[in-house]
């Protein structure tokens, strides 16, 4: 197999359809049929379903390794500009949406000083979906919520969040000195969807606490659930980076009996990531540990016991 059957199985999965393919890397239709139809009979197996131009579960397979190969590739370029001292290249960097809120324009300033040569692409999505993506060569490094299930990535610790209770300052638990999860029996509250993993964290330490939470409404999305609170439907727990650019008539609260959420970064463990991957992380984890003091109910990632 070479390069070029590998780039046109990628172009498909992205496009669609081999004519999308083959405008996509710049050649013709019949150019990309001849490097599948190689590359499938070199494999054994079919990757393109012709009917629906969709890659079959094989195809899948080969294109998450196809993904990683191409990203070792523009590795390469990068990491020879750096022994010179530039360091070059574009980073595709997934983060969680709260997170990506407070750090992404931080981070791009910095860059900018730091390292005017390096581009960055942001993906937004959850932690499982960033560490799929991740895993498959989709992205060179991620934020994400941690642990993270995925055997492929290695994570390191970034900083630690509170989960807090958004509410009105004239709400009369904005007056309690100190908060409790017991407090917030019988509250109504605008809650993550069930079977969400921040529901799931969020249920199992009311049950610690020998309390339940009662939901007004389940939503699916943090930033909704935020701005429905800041609407007047109601108190939400949420982490403390989901809340930003909060009205003076809005506060939030610590919740004794809630656990910190731990944010961190994401690699994968096979290769070596690229210069320009790792001068991000570094400017990252530079721009944390100068912010997280001013930065209300965001703490220094604690060392586990």
């Amino acid at each position: 197999m070479d390069l070029r059957q590998l780039a046109a199985l990628v172009a498909i999965a992205d496009h669609g359809s081999f004519s999308g393919a083959a405008a996509a890397l710049h050649t013709v239709q019949s150019n990309v049929s001849g490097h599948i139809k190689r590359l499938e009979r070199e494999l054994g197996a079919e990757l393109v379903d012709r009917q629906t131009g969709q890659l079959t579960e094989e195809g899948r397979a080969v294109e998450a390794r196809a993904r990683a190969v191409q990203a070792e590739l523009d590795a390469v370029a990068a990491d020879l500009a750096a022994l010179h001292q530039h360091v070059l290249g574009t980073v595709r960097l997934g983060m969680i949406s709260t997170t990506a809120r407070w750090l992404v324009g931080l981070l791009l300033d910095s860059l900018a000083v730091a390292h005017p040569g390096v581009r960055l692409v942001t993906t937004e999505a959850t932690s499982s979906a960033l560490g799929a993506l991740l895993a498959s060569g989709g992205l060179d490094c991620a934020v994400v919520n941690i642990p993270l299930n995925n055997p492929e990535l290695r994570t390191r610790p970034l900083f630690d969040e509170d989960i807090v209770l958004l509410l009105p300052v004239e709400h009369p638990l904005a007056r309690v000195g100190e908060l409790h999860l017991k407090d917030l029996e019988g509250v109504e509250l605008i809650l993550p969807a069930p079977h969400t993993a921040f529901r799931e964290e969020l249920d199992q330490a009311a049950t610690r606490a020998g309390t339940t939470l009662r939901s007004r409404a389940d939503i699916d999305g943090l930033r909704l659930l935020s701005f429905l609170t800041l609407q007047g439907y109601g108190p939400s727990l949420l982490p403390a980076t989901t809340v930003t650019d909060m009205p003076s008539t809005y506060t939030t609260l610590s919740v004794a009996g809630l656990p910190r959420r731990r944010v961190g970064t994401a690699l994968r463990k096979r290769g070596r990531p690229s210069a320009p991957t790792r001068a991000l992380l570094d400017v990252l984890e530079d721009i944390v540990r100068r912010h997280v003091a001013s930065q209300s109910h965001i703490h220094p990632p604690q060392e586990e016991a």
